[in-house]
């Protein structure tokens, strides 16, 4: 009874009409975005709270920017809009893209860490590095440190099941298991909606964004057969971890009905940087926060480039909206680049995403697959310019279900710090042929058409 994309209700009837009884068991478990009455109760009062925590946040003007460059503009006024909140600046940001450079710089922060720690991650995998964080924490706890960790029920299901739970739990560390697997609540809560954000605050002030899991690429899924998982995290310096502070205090606030204070509360708002600063805004997105906010980002960053865009993405089902902006940048001249993996973990994604690689070829997108491993590096930059980072993947989960993050820079210097990894996952890529695409076989196609009637419900 809800009006939404005719691709969508179509493929829901589709569904219902082959498996009539398994159909609308299936669609009553993922159809329709609910969450159970305790989370929608907790949300409303959220929201009372945190609008006034942003009215009084934004009194503070001196954090806030003014300016933007042209390519930037019409997004950070997007953001501003829905989220009541303007682009901050004054932050410090350093892109950071090998594995164990992020695990050893997050481990020596948390070594010097003096007030809070809080993380959410989709997924911790024991092992390896993963398990170096995890002792760094503990001994951060027993020495006085606050310690919050909101790890995903299904996303986190080794972690869980493992002994660290109860080491970190007895040395003092809140661990929550968010949205967590109950057959009991199967019709009470949507089962797939998971909490897919990446973060790390601490002390309120250094945070990491980014597409890396809590995991050490050597141990994490070694047995599918696609290689090291490919990550990039930012850490950042400067105020604009308050909002990243208040997002983790909604989410907190939501999984177990206790609010955090924030810091700026009790010690102020963290003092601006003079130097080698950036203008930053952060989008989150989910049940709870602004509706369609991030499919509405992503079109507003497609439709402001004007010289070259490139996006590297490793589940790639965009809606029809992406799919025609992608195409109408590529003609009307931007140099539109597109990197995914070669070798996806996920076989459905896999072959619904090659149905739309012909519109895409034949408008003058260039799609490279990625030979280095899974590239999870979820990451857009237009003109050289402005920065799209964080956990967005562009399938309709992302863009409409799961509790997202996703950091936006307004900076050339960082921007070409983003372009030279960009260029090096190019130049380890294979780029898709027009002509040899059009050659492939006849069940090609036909499995790719079979599995894209269901790309709205991946």
């Amino acid at each position: 009874m809800k009006r939404r994309a005719v691709n969508s209700s179509m493929a829901w009837l589709l569904a219902i009409y082959v498996l009539p009884v398994i159909g609308m068991i299936i669609y009553l478990s993922f159809g329709e975005l609910y969450l159970e009455k305790s989370r929608i109760n907790r949300t409303r009062s959220i929201w009372t709270h945190t609008n006034n925590l942003i009215n009084k946040l934004t009194q503070q003007k001196k954090i806030f920017a003014t300016t933007y460059s042209n390519v930037a503009h019409s997004l950070f006024k997007l953001c501003t809009k829905r989220q009541g909140i303007p682009a901050v600046k004054g932050n410090k940001l350093k892109l950071i893209n090998n594995p164990v450079d992020i695990m050893r710089s997050l481990i020596n922060d948390i070594k010097i860490a003096r007030h809070n720690i809080e993380m959410i991650f989709y997924i911790w995998h024991p092992g390896g590095l993963a398990d170096e964080v995890a002792e760094s924490l503990i001994k951060a706890a027993c020495r006085g440190v606050k310690c919050r960790l909101i790890l995903d029920s299904a996303g986190s299901i080794s972690f869980f099941r493992s002994n660290w739970v109860k080491k970190m739990r007895s040395s003092g560390i809140e661990v929550i298991e968010a949205l967590k697997i109950n057959l009991l609540q199967f019709f009470l809560r949507r089962i797939d909606l998971r909490q897919h954000r990446k973060l790390v605050l601490i002390d309120s002030y250094t945070a990491y964004i980014g597409s890396m899991n809590l995991v050490d690429p050597v141990f994490f899924k070694q047995n599918i057969g696609v290689g090291h998982w490919v990550d990039l995290m930012v850490r950042i310096e400067g105020p604009i971890s308050t909002i990243i502070g208040m997002i983790f205090n909604c989410d907190w606030e939501i999984e177990t009905g206790n609010s955090i204070l924030p810091i700026y509360e009790k010690k102020g708002i963290q003092k601006i940087r003079e130097k080698n600063v950036c203008t930053a805004q952060i989008v989150a997105s989910g049940p709870t926060f602004p509706k369609g906010i991030m499919h509405q980002a992503l079109l507003t960053t497609i439709y402001s480039a004007r010289e070259h865009l490139i996006m590297t993405t490793p589940y790639f089902v965009p809606s029809e909206d992406l799919l025609h902006a992608l195409c109408t940048a590529a003609l009307r001249g931007v140099d539109v680049d597109i990197v995914i993996p070669l070798h996806n973990d996920s076989l459905l994604v896999t072959w619904a995403s090659r149905a739309f690689f012909s519109e895409l070829l034949e408008a003058g997108v260039n799609i490279y697959q990625f030979e280095g491993g899974l590239l999870h590096t979820k990451s857009i930059l237009v003109d050289g310019q402005l920065t799209l980072l964080g956990t967005f993947n562009l399938d309709m989960r992302s863009l409409w279900l799961n509790f997202e993050i996703t950091l936006i820079v307004d900076n050339s210097s960082f921007s070409n710090n983003l372009a030279s990894l960009q260029y090096d996952y190019i130049s380890n890529s294979r780029l898709l042929d027009r002509e040899t695409w059009s050659k492939r076989s006849f069940w090609q196609k036909l499995l790719e058409m079979i599995f894209y009637l269901f790309s709205p419900l991946l």
